[in-house]
């Protein structure tokens, strides 16, 4: 009896409607991007941010901005290329305005999550910073950025840290280091009675002189 052989799938047939449902998303998404873009310059400029911001009802200086900008690892403040836009959007499975708006919420929760904030949070300082070979944030634009990141979930010592860096007249910028360590205090120190803040330990000076400035306003009052 001669042997009957099963066809198989031709995987290239197998794979179009996926490849054909993609370059759809893609198209829609470089779409999408085109209504806010310059044409000139090839890319979303702070004109066009402006009208994204408008067009999903939020300020400019809401952190969900920020938050969509982490997610397309933008380079630029103020700036999308098409690339970044491409690379967030496909991650947000969001093509129109109003997927991208339902979306925001679950970026939210996406950003929240322990494993991803600290990455959002030193994507944060780096985004903020403008000039070319700038290392550090001046003061006013860190007691800016930390109210809006950590503010909500940090509320005493974000205000605390605030009210010093605007006390103090030794720090005119703030760095990296200072930066990820603040979140750390944030995180480790119970506050605000500070009972296991040990300053022996590799903390930067700036959060030594913080301590030691709430340690003393609390003996005063």
């Amino acid at each position: 009896m001669p042997r009957v052989s099963k066809r198989k799938s031709d995987p290239v047939k197998s794979s179009e409607p996926a490849t054909k449902k993609i370059t759809k998303e893609v198209e829609r998404i470089d779409s999408f991007f085109a209504s806010y873009a310059n044409t000139s310059l090839g890319m979303i400029d702070p004109e066009g941010v402006e009208k994204l911001c408008s067009d999903l009802s939020v300020e400019h200086t809401d952190v969900r901005v920020l938050m969509l900008a982490w997610k397309m690892n933008a380079k630029k403040q103020g700036y999308f290329t098409q690339d970044e836009w491409r690379t967030g959007l496909k991650s947000l499975h969001a093509d129109t305005l109003k997927k991208l708006k339902k979306q925001l919420p679950e970026l939210q929760k996406e950003v929240a999550m322990k494993e991803n904030f600290e990455d959002f949070y030193c994507f944060s300082f780096c985004y903020c910073l403008t000039e070319d070979k700038q290392k550090n944030l001046d003061i006013e634009t860190a007691c800016v950025l930390l109210n809006l990141v950590l503010g909500r979930a940090y509320n005493l010592q974000v205000d605390s840290f605030i009210e010093y860096l605007k006390f103090q007249k030794e720090y005119k910028v703030i760095n990296m280091d200072q930066w990820t360590n603040f979140y750390r205090f944030c995180q480790e120190i119970e506050f605000p009675d500070l009972k296991n803040y040990d300053d022996c330990l590799a903390w930067p000076i700036i959060l030594d002189n913080f301590v030691d400035w709430l340690r003393e306003k609390s003996t005063s009052a």
